[in-house]
This record gives structure tokens, C-alpha cells and sequence, in this order.
């Protein structure tokens, strides 16, 4: 017997699954497990046409399709020279009413199709010597689909599949031909099930879960594949079947963690954003997780309390790379929880898109208004800068009297109280904040 190295391989008509499975040969009898849904017919159809493009004879064996469905199935392939639709359906399931038979009254016309009715489907061994005896007035590889294991219990019983099966796959082996063999998954026992994995070469699950369809290789005899038993997603599209593998990965954007960098910015716990917008700190961790998602208002309402434009949040993080000018116009104000308006305010100079491994904030001290605390909840090193006004800052129990001009850097985690002694003039500071 041949080694399964001398045999010839065969393309599936999908590249990928001819990947994943290690080639088809000539001699393999691929088993298909299929349900409602899974596209095994598209599976067929590209085997089919991979088949007669290459000038391969095909038969078609069908106990569940009539000639005039699965013509209707095929289109113009069902035209070629090189197709031969082994019709058992019409005298089987059809139980040879005229409405199919109907399908064979030419009318005079020429009639392109080559089908051939075989007499008692309910016979196995009649259906076995049609196969047989069609494959030998053919030529070269001969390509089969039976259609299907399922097809034929309903005419023959389960013991007469499994005798049909086991001494048919064989010989086509032995023939050298390739056949693909569909079953519906649900409706045969775990006996049969069992026993026709072991005389396949190739077994192929196709599943739909929640929508979506995927295809598992159970078994790839004599030949080098690594995704046994591993679940492939795939969809049928106008091209054929397309793999997720195959697809470029979809960018996705992770609104939680964009909603935490902006708010670490502003230097607000989760607790102090859920107390602006109205929500538990349970919530704004959620969200922050991607457990749930915020409704078009709390967007709105997130970003208010944030102080930016809704659409920072949908801009990754260094998206204004590159950028020069930042207007005056672009500024964002900032909340500062702990304080009010009329005690203090602050702007970012720089858009939260901003890359810069620092925040940038202009402070407004209200004249006369003391600050018994910081800014922020952030604990990096800061630095600060008296653009105008007067200041006083209280730290270490040390005192100190800022003009404008004057600079002060605050070590992590240092407690300080700021004094605007100025009953008429607002005190400007800058200030940077470093991770």
C-alpha cells in the first residue's frame, strides 16, 4: 500500500483549511459532523469547484437533495462535463413521486445535466455497485460527495450505514479516489459515531455556539497537523469561507482604561468622580474595568466631570503627538473636589491627549482665600511656578513667602497649606506634575 508520503495531495479549495488539516490526499475519506447552520454545503461547494477547475471527475451521491434542488445548489457547476449526480433520492426519500421524477422529462430539450436515477436506493448493495460501476467508466482521480450517512439510516437503519460505510471506505481508499461523507451530528448513536471516526482518515466537527460557527479537526491520520481538537471561528462570505485567523485583528479601544488615565490627570479618586456624576465608586470601577458601559448621557456626564470634550474620551493617549500650538481656546478646566470655584480654580495647558510625561495646570488662588491642603490627590514630585500675585506656602512647619518669578519644588507626599494674602489680586501659579 501506498504511504501517505507518495500520496498525491489534494486542495480542499480553502487554503487555511488545507493548512490546518496538513493537506488532503488522494485516498482520504474526510468525515464531515455537521448541524442546522454550519455551512458544511459551502465546505462542499468549494471542493467542488476546486475539483472541475482542475479537470477532476466528481460524483455527487444524494439521499437528501432532489436533482432539481441540488442542480438549484451547484449553478453553473452542475453544467460541467465532469459532474455526475448519483440521484438517490428520488426513488428513496422522494418515495418516486412524479413531482421529482418530473425533473427527468426533457421535453425535447437538450438537457445539460448528467444525472443517473439509481432504481432501489433501499438496497445498499445496488447504491454500492452504482458508485462502483459509475467510477469505473471514469478516468484519473475521481472526487466523491455522499450526501449524507444521515440520508441513508432513514432508508436502511443504522447497522446497514455502519456495514455500507466500513466496506465502502475502504475501497475507495484502495481506488484512489477522495470522498468527503456528511452526518448530522444529533442523529446517530455513539456506537456509529465511533466506529466510522476509526475508518476515516480525516474527521471534521462544524458547531455553531451563540451565532457564531467554528470548525474543530478531530482526526488528521498519517500527516503533520497541529490543531487537533482546537476550535477554528470561520464565516461563510462571498469569497467562500474566510477564517478569523485570516482576518487582520480589529482594533479595539479600551474606553475603561482611556476614562482612568484621564481621571488620574485630573487627580480625582474613583469615589470624587462617582460623587460629581452622581454614581457609586462601585460604578466608576466597573467602568474603569470594562465590566460595563457607560449610556450616551453618563458619557456626557463623565466627561463634564472630567472636564474635557466627549470626544477625548474615544482619542488613545498621545494622539496629539506632533502637535506645536495648543490655542488658549483648547484649555480645559479642572475640578477640584476639595475646593470650590470661588476658592480655587485651575486649566490644563495641554490636551489630555497630550503624550508629555507630565501634567501642566495654571492654578488660580481666589485673593484672600487659604488652601488648607494640595491640589490633587497625586503623589509624584511637583513643581511649581508664581507667575503673579503673592503666595504663601506653609510646609515642614516652615513658612515661606513666594513673589512672582519664585519656584518651589515639592518632594512625594508632602503636606502643605497655601495662603493668597492679597485681598484684590487673584495669585497665579503654574504647575507641573510629574508621574
Amino acid at each position: 500500500m501506498a504511504t501517505t508520503m507518495e500520496k498525491r495531495r489534494v486542495s480542499s479549495g480553502i487554503a487555511e483549511l488545507d493548512r490546518l488539516l496538513g493537506n488532503l490526499f488522494i485516498g482520504d475519506n474526510v468525515l464531515w459532523y455537521e448541524e442546522a447552520g454550519s455551512f458544511s454545503s459551502t465546505f462542499c461547494l468549494c471542493f467542488i469547484n476546486e475539483t472541475l477547475q482542475a479537470g477532476k471527475p466528481l460524483i455527487y451521491v444524494t439521499f437528501d437533495r432532489s436533482p432539481k434542488n441540488l442542480v438549484s445548489y451547484l449553478g453553473p457547476l452542475a453544467e460541467s462535463q465532469k459532474l455526475t449526480i448519483l440521484d438517490c433520492f428520488t426513488n428513496g426519500k422522494g418515495d418516486r413521486s412524479d413531482v421529482f421524477n418530473k425533473f427527468y422529462e426533457k421535453d425535447g430539450a437538450m438537457w445539460p445535466y448528467q444525472v443517473i436515477k439509481v432504481n432501489e436506493p433501499a438496497d445498499a448493495g445496488q447504491v454500492a455497485e452504482a458508485m462502483y460501476g459509475l467510477h469505473a467508466t471514469l478516468s484519473g482521480d475521481v472526487h466523491f460527495i455522499i450526501d449524507s450517512l444521515t440520508g441513508m439510516q432513514s432508508l436502511w437503519g443504522e447497522e446497514s450505514v455502519l456495514d455500507f460505510y466500513v466496506r465502502t471506505c475502504p475501497r475507495l481508499y484502495e481506488l484512489d479516489t477522495i470522498a468527503y461523507w456528511l452526518i448530522e451530528r444529533g442523529a446517530h448513536s455513539g456506537k456509529l459515531k465511533a466506529n466510522i471516526n476509526k475508518v476515516a482518515q480525516v474527521v471534521i466537527d462544524l458547531a455553531v455556539r451563540r451565532g457564531s460557527s467554528s470548525l474543530k479537526i478531530i482526526k488528521a491520520e498519517k500527516r503533520q497537523c497541529k490543531h487537533l481538537n482546537e476550535q477554528h471561528a470561520f464565516s461563510a462570505e462571498e469569497t467562500g469561507i474566510v477564517f478569523a485567523s485570516q482576518k487582520p485583528p480589529i482594533a479595539t479601544f479600551d474606553l475603561g482604561a482611556r476614562i482612568k488615565d484621564i481621571r488620574l490627570k485630573q487627580g480625582l479618586s474613583q469615589r470624587q468622580l462617582a460623587d460629581l456624576i452622581g454614581v457609586t465608586p462601585s460604578t466608576i470601577s466597573q467602568v474603569e474595568k470594562n465590566t460595563i458601559y457607560p449610556s450616551l448621557p453618563a458619557l456626557f456626564r463623565l466627561a463634564e466631570s472630567l472636564s474635557v470634550d466627549p470626544a477625548t474620551l474615544f482619542r488613545e493617549t498621545g494622539s496629539d503627538r506632533g502637535a506645536l500650538i495648543y490655542p488658549a481656546a483648547t484649555r480645559s478646566p479642572i475640578s477640584i473636589p476639595r475646593f470650590s470655584r470661588e476658592v480655587v480654580e485651575a486649566e490644563r495647558l495641554l490636551s489630555p491627549d497630550s503624550d508629555l510625561p507630565a501634567e501642566i495646570i495654571l492654578i488660580r488662588i481666589q485673593p484672600g482665600k487659604k488652601l488648607p491642603g494640595h491640589f490633587s490627590a497625586r503623589k509624584g514630585k511637583e513643581f511649581g511656578y508664581l507667575v503673579s500675585g503673592c503666595l504663601e506656602l506653609k510646609i515642614n512647619g516652615r513658612s515661606e513667602t513666594l513673589a512672582p518669578g519664585d519656584t518651589v519644588l515639592l518632594p512625594r507626599d508632602t503636606p502643605e497649606r497655601w495662603l493668597n494674602p492679597s485681598t484684590d489680586n487673584v495669585a497665579e501659579l503654574l504647575w507641573i506634575i510629574f508621574p
